[in-house]
């Protein structure tokens, strides 16, 4: 099911937009001044509408004034914000490359051959929709001519996308998805700064069940549930193989469909299968919904990993001090003052926490571009897909580095634990060997 959708996403695209592309600008571009457009705004309660509308652009400080750029690099990015995906866009892509934005052009810009530019950001609504992510993007292109693309959320989405960014010469360094090695091969710049999904698979989960079960703190019964979702998928083929192999018996094994609105079935089934372990491949919607059966049934397992959702700070903000022991993808290391200094700096600009998995991955592919472009010395695309590919980046994380298309060096599991000053924090468990935190198992108790 994974490997049709994915296939009839591209096929259509690099197909049935052939003649659009073909007019499109390749390779390397100069950058152009940024038109002035009139922001729109929807009236309450109505969809955003789906053109492209410009971010607001950051006040100036009087220190900087004199300084300023007069001249911008235009970067468009098609991105839901409306439908199923916009909540975890909202606080991932938007707000993370706002940051970035605000900071850049604050610290004087982007210092290319010519002069220094600043950053201007071309929002486009895909209405978390691959179908309108392609047509937005094409517009962003082929209307808007921007400089660069800031690809997409979701990973059916990116793929969606991808011959676009490809015939048209953009490198596409995305967050939101996997990439394989086919994938590599068909767009060369086509990159993945979040992972690869056999590595949170065997060496994120399987390792920690292993590593648990060693321990003596759990048996080897595995509740596998899943959304049917491209993310899911690709996770749940490496995942499955490598449970059976390191001796796990997998008790329950079933997909659900994203717009699934209630779980207290699938967690009635799980709960009477009594497994030392539940791993949920998840999504942010589907994860908000295991908590409230699980308390009513007063079905608390050993151990609780909800993939894609536990990292968000709306988790915590919604279910509070019950969140305690709960894993999921991602995490962070408290240890690291570059990284603890971000999020805070972000939950000054947005009001609100960031995500604790993507959220600094983002930023640091901001810092990447930046860093790319500086060195190419102008909007030469091909040049800067290049320098992505190959180059070493100093970023909060510290340096990274790309391998076949797939930077490797995020933390893999993290857990909601308490600190010692009393508060809950989200913090990296796996790998072992840079975890900022040992696992809590068993999962504490529901607190209410």
């Amino acid at each position: 099911m994974r490997v049709s959708r994915r296939h009839f996403l591209v096929t259509a695209v690099a197909f049935g937009a052939s003649a659009l592309l073909a007019a499109c600008a390749r390779g390397e571009a100069t950058p152009t001044p940024a038109p002035q457009p009139t922001p729109t705004t929807a009236p309450a309660g109505q969809q955003p509408a789906a053109t492209p509308t410009r971010a607001a652009a950051p006040a100036a400080s009087p220190t900087v004034v004199s300084t300023q750029p007069t001249k911008t690099l235009r970067f468009g990015c098609a991105v839901s914000l409306s439908g199923i995906f916009a909540a975890g866009a909202d606080v991932t892509i938007v707000a993370c490359y706002k940051l970035w934005q605000k900071e850049v052009n604050e610290a004087g810009g982007i210092k290319l051959s010519d002069g220094r530019y600043m950053v201007d950001i071309i929002w486009a609504d895909d209405q978390s929709n691959p179908e309108e992510c392609i047509r937005q993007t094409q517009r962003l292109i082929t209307q808007e001519k921007v400089d660069l693309l800031i690809p997409p959320y979701s990973t059916g989405i990116n793929h969606a996308v991808a011959p676009i960014y490809h015939q048209n010469g953009y490198p596409q360094p995305a967050v939101a998805t996997w990439v394989t090695p086919e994938d590599t091969q068909r767009f060369p710049y086509f990159f993945s700064f979040l992972g690869a999904p056999e590595q949170y698979a065997v060496d994120g989960i399987v390792g920690l069940l292993k590593y648990l079960n060693e321990q003596g703190k759990i048996g080897k019964r595995v509740a596998m549930p899943y959304v049917d979702a491209e993310f899911a998928l690709d996770f749940v083929k490496p995942l499955r193989p490598a449970l059976q192999q390191a001796g796990f018996e997998i008790v329950f094994d079933q997909g659900y469909p994203m717009e699934i609105s209630d779980m207290q079935s699938i967690v009635t089934e799980i709960s009477r299968l009594e497994p030392d372990a539940v791993v949920g491949i998840t999504y942010p919607n589907d994860t908000m919904l295991y908590v409230p059966p699980m308390k009513v049934l007063g079905y608390n397992p050993p151990l609780l990993f909800l993939a894609n959702g536990p990292n968000y700070y709306f988790f915590y903000g919604t279910y509070g001090d019950d969140v305690e022991g709960v894993m999921g993808l991602g995490g962070i290391d408290v240890r690291n003052q570059q990284l603890v200094d971000f999020y805070k700096r972000f939950a000054a600009f947005k009001g609100q926490e960031a995500d604790r998995w993507g959220g600094h991955v983002y930023y640091i592919v901001g810092q990447a571009i930046q860093q790319a472009l500086e060195r190419v010395g102008k909007v030469d695309r091909k040049a800067i897909g290049e320098e992505l590919k190959n180059g070493t980046f100093d970023t909060i994380m510290g340096p990274v580095k790309l391998t076949n298309n797939v930077f490797r060096g995020n933390w893999l599991i993290g857990q909601w634990q308490r600190q010692p000053d009393g508060k809950l924090e989200y913090v990296a468990i796996m790998p072992r060997d840079r975890a900022g935190a040992a696992p809590l198992v068993p999962k504490p108790n529901w607190k209410s």
